[in-house]
């Protein structure tokens, strides 16, 4: 069967699911392989659940009328969004969806959740789900966007370079933005200047398309891979476009934007290491003509469910949680932003950090020297 027709049977089926246990009657099941699973082993399972469809990439025992065979069922998911991507385009003309992408070391999901929340008061919009961010979520997210949409935020994770590069192959973003680069998977990147050139990925993109970037101007990193783009929109704390100030970070960032009207709010976000990430939101809901009062009331709405920088109450202790993930940039700033909150008795948990290769015993050891 190819790729036409399949499109064909997802546009009747247009929920796609590649795990058994979230799957709905109706879906398009995709019969996902990796190290340590095997998709096509739970097809008759998918079926009998219901599944509309199954695509799979291997013989099995049975026969059925709705098994698609594919000769990779991960390359058939990333070929079906692109051409979901090109209809949408197509079909859309002028009024086809704008697709931002976000990719960096530390900030992405806030970020995204942050400029989502903006967004969506203007238009109807659709964001990456969790941190679906891989070369599995990344398609699955796209195949998610349904024609009314006006604007995607996709967000773009990596641990080796090409893989930016590759999703922007069939995600096509408009629009882009580099949150910041930092020491983030450098077993897999090898070193710093690698992961600066896998997320510079997204920017040679947009570049060759004569697209917009966002750029955060506090990132030196950030403006270097900008340089040359013509259509490029600056912020940070001097930011040639948007600029601001923190006014207040203890336990809630609070944030003054610099401007001709300039306007102040309060988060739901602890951590002064935020201010970039709502600058960011600020930049994009102002290119996408938002007004700043409104941008006030979405970002003040906001408030993190992520386990990133969460502020609960348990019994009499307050506690901070910044759990989701970690490297060494993200600890460095957590801890630093710890140490300056008022407290009597305060207690620092931390995990491990991952992916640092042959620097994981220098970097924990950096973690250590700092905390004492």
């Amino acid at each position: 069967m190819n790729l036409e027709d399949i499109y064909r049977i997802y546009k009747r089926n247009p929920s796609v699911q590649t795990d058994t246990r979230k799957l709905k009657e109706g879906d398009l099941f995709m019969a996902l392989k990796g190290p340590n699973f095997n998709g096509n082993e739970f097809v008759r399972l998918a079926l009998d659940q219901g599944a509309a469809f199954a695509i799979v990439d291997e013989a099995l025992p049975f026969t059925d009328d709705r098994l698609i065979k594919t000769e990779n069922v991960l390359l058939t998911l990333q070929e079906l969004s692109k051409y979901h991507r090109l209809v949408l385009e197509r079909d859309g003309g002028e009024r086809s969806p704008s697709f931002l992408a976000i990719t960096g070391s530390n900030g992405k999901t806030t970020t995204k959740e942050l400029i989502n929340k903006v967004l969506s008061t203007k238009y109807k919009t659709y964001a990456t789900r969790g941190n679906l961010n891989n070369h599995i979520g990344v398609p699955l997210t796209i195949l998610e966007i349904r024609p009314d949409v006006e604007i995607a935020v996709i967000e773009m994770g990596a641990n080796h370079l090409g893989e930016i590069a590759g999703y922007c192959e069939y995600a096509m973003p408009t629009h882009g933005m580099i949150t910041n680069c930092g020491k983030a998977h450098l077993e897999g990147f090898g070193s710093v200047e690698n992961v600066k050139k896998g997320k510079g990925e997204l920017f040679q993109y947009l570049r060759a398309h004569d697209r917009t970037v966002f750029v955060n101007a506090d990132d030196a990193s950030v403006v270097s891979l900008a340089s040359g783009i013509e259509k490029s929109i600056f912020y940070g704390s001097n930011g040639k476009n948007v600029s601001g100030v923190i006014l207040e970070s203890d336990p809630f960032i609070q944030v003054s934007i610099n401007s001709s009207t300039p306007f102040s709010f309060r988060t739901n976000l602890v951590g002064n290491y935020n201010f970039s990430n709502l600058l960011a939101a600020v930049s994009i809901g102002r290119y996408f003509k938002v007004e700043d009062k409104t941008i006030k009331e979405a970002i003040e709405s906001y408030f993190p469910t992520n386990s990133r920088s969460q502020l609960l109450q348990l019994g009499s202790n307050l506690i901070i949680s910044d759990t989701y993930n970690a490297n060494p940039g993200s600890m460095k700033a957590a801890i630093e932003n710890f140490a300056a909150m008022n407290g009597d008795k305060k207690i620092l948990m931390l995990g491990s950090m991952k992916e640092l290769g042959d620097q994981s015993d220098e970097e924990h050891t950096a973690v250590i020297s700092l905390i004492e």
